[in-house]
């Protein structure tokens, strides 16, 4: 285990978190404690013994706190090469510093606070990320603690090892160490890029996974996630089934996107990161029938969806210990915030079907990245669904008694590829999208897909009632709204959709345009709702 005995610490922290916790345990082991300023006061008056740094440093601390631990002998300390240089160290006087318990100033804190500029400069740490770098690139001699959280470990580690640390955790501490202060530099570098007027934009990803494949099965893949970052999609927790794909991440973020901002019981069955079903009320069954409806055929290998916790009931609409198997409903992904143990164990009757638990609600982020070969676009999230809901046709457009159906359709139409028409409805209480049109370059395409689809689901609904396909058709396509996520270039997109009955249609608005729009809607008997926000997903 290539054990360390840890004899002299230097503990110099901005985060006290815990810190006396360990400082008793380092006393329990008779470990010399070196120690600074505010860490050194907590320490005293909580009765542990420490030695001033300024009797190692043989200088005092000066310059308000700026000049504490950057010398000859704490760095040689840390640094020496125990092997190679102990005959050197032994004729200069340097006692060697086996732990170096250090977090740096709080830059992160008083940037996000709005500090002024001279605030943010006296908070650049200079001794600090020296001691670090110092004791990491040592770190078969020394240990480097920067995280509060790994003081359980170490302190478990010491005791284990009658007060010495094993060469494989020094070393995981010491690829930590130089993370944090790569991730502090950067973050200092960015602050005063901006103070200079200049954008500049670092990232910082670990805990890698390696993934069964890319979007093909000859591309490697790997999953990362944003350091730092609390709840994200790499926090799912996969409680079964077999290992996640590049598609899978995909769309189960495409899943997940399309059910955030519902505020009742939400479902979303997902296919190439666009939901071809979605649905929302109050039963948790019902609504994963409603959103499977909208094109069961689609949703065959699907990802699918939800914001509530999972039940038995519900899950038994897959039928998966159907006798006949072509009954069975086969689906990739199944997601919720929190799944009961009798739907995980009747979900397990699939051994590969993966059963996920994460909460959308969890997962709240300020921008989009997409990287470009070479180059990075970031934007501000999608998340205003609508600036105004102004009636503009001559027949008025209920908007506060078709709030609720309008801004479902908004949050589907958020989530699926431009250009998109989406078809929404009322169906026993709860909210659907009966039919989509994604990612066409022609508008009037995505119109007549999105038409095309509501006909055949309600053609197969129909069955044996006593009416005709086309009145049935007529009166649920007249109460249904359709839904633009970007302005109409021309009348014709209203007018095709007149002809097929629809008498409702949302759109941002926007275009040169808009007054023949409405006009042909007002011609056609067609109720028109202007929003002012474009959804655009490309």
């Amino acid at each position: 285990m290539n054990l360390v005995p840890i004899r002299r610490a230097l503990l110099s922290v901005s985060d006290k978190a815990g810190i006396q916790e360990l400082a008793e345990a380092l006393q329990a082991i008779s470990c010399e404690i070196i120690s600074t300023g505010g860490t050194r006061k907590q320490l005293d008056n909580a009765g542990i013994e420490t030695t001033e740094i300024s009797t190692v440093t043989g200088n005092p601390e000066a310059f308000g706190g700026r000049m504490k631990t950057i010398s000859f002998n704490i760095e040689s300390a840390i640094l020496f090469d125990r092997d190679r240089d102990a005959e050197e160290a032994k004729a200069l006087n340097i006692s060697p510093i086996d732990l170096v318990v250090c977090n740096l100033y709080p830059f992160k804190k008083v940037m996000e606070q709005g500090s002024d500029f001279e605030t943010l400069i006296e908070n650049i740490d200079i001794g600090g990320p020296t001691m670090v770098r110092a004791a990491a690139k040592n770190f078969k001699h020394v240990a480097v603690v920067v995280d509060p959280a790994d003081y359980t470990e170490l302190i478990a580690e010491l005791k284990a090892n009658n007060g010495a640390l094993s060469y494989a955790f020094r070393q995981r501490l010491m690829a930590k160490a130089f993370n944090h202060t790569a991730d502090y530099d950067a973050m200092i570098a960015v602050a005063m890029d901006k103070e200079l007027g200049k954008q500049s934009l670092r990232l910082s990803f670990d805990n890698g996974l390696g993934l069964r494949y890319g979007e093909n099965s000859h591309q490697k893949a790997v999953f990362y996630r944003e350091t730092g970052d609390k709840h994200t999609l790499a926090d799912m927790r996969v409680l079964h089934g077999k290992e996640l794909s590049f598609n899978n991440i995909l769309d189960i973020h495409g899943a997940l996107e399309a059910i955030k901002g519902s505020t009742g019981v939400a479902c979303s069955v997902v296919k190439h990161n666009n939901p071809c079903g979605l649905a929302e009320g109050k039963d948790q069954r019902q609504v994963l029938e409603l959103a499977w409806d909208a094109d069961p055929i689609s949703a065959f290998g699907s990802i699918i969806a939800f914001n509530t916790t999972l039940t038995l009931d519900t899950v038994k609409f897959f039928e998966l210990d159907n006798a006949d198997k072509s009954l069975r409903k086969f689906v990739e992904v199944v997601i919720a915030p929190k799944i009961e143990a009798d739907a995980l164990e009747y979900l397990q009757l699939h051994k590969n079907l993966r059963v996920i638990e994460l909460d959308v609600n969890d997962l709240k982020f300020n921008h989009d990245y997409r990287y470009l070969n070479g180059t990075l676009l970031t934007q501000d999230t999608d998340d205003i669904l609508f600036d105004k809901m102004d009636s503009a046709t001559d027949i008025q457009f209920d908007s506060t008694g078709e709030q609720d159906l309008v801004e479902f359709g908004l949050r589907a139409i958020r989530s699926i590829k431009s250009n998109t028409i989406v078809i929404v409805r009322r169906k026993d209480g709860c909210l659907q999208m009966l039919g989509m049109g994604a990612g066409q370059p022609n508008r009037l395409i995505a119109t007549k897909l999105a038409i095309e689809k509501c006909k055949e689901n309600l053609n197969r609904e129909l069955g044996a009632q006593a009416i005709s396909a086309d009145a049935f058709i007529s009166r649920e396509l007249g109460a249904a709204v359709l839904i633009s996520d970007a302005f109409f270039p021309f009348e014709d997109n209203v007018e095709l959709a007149a002809a097929e009955g629809i008498r409702k249609i949302v759109q941002p608005g926007g275009s040169i345009r808009d007054k023949q729009v409405v006009e042909t809607c007002n011609n056609l008997g067609v109720a028109m709702l202007m929003t002012g926000i474009r959804h655009f997903k490309h």
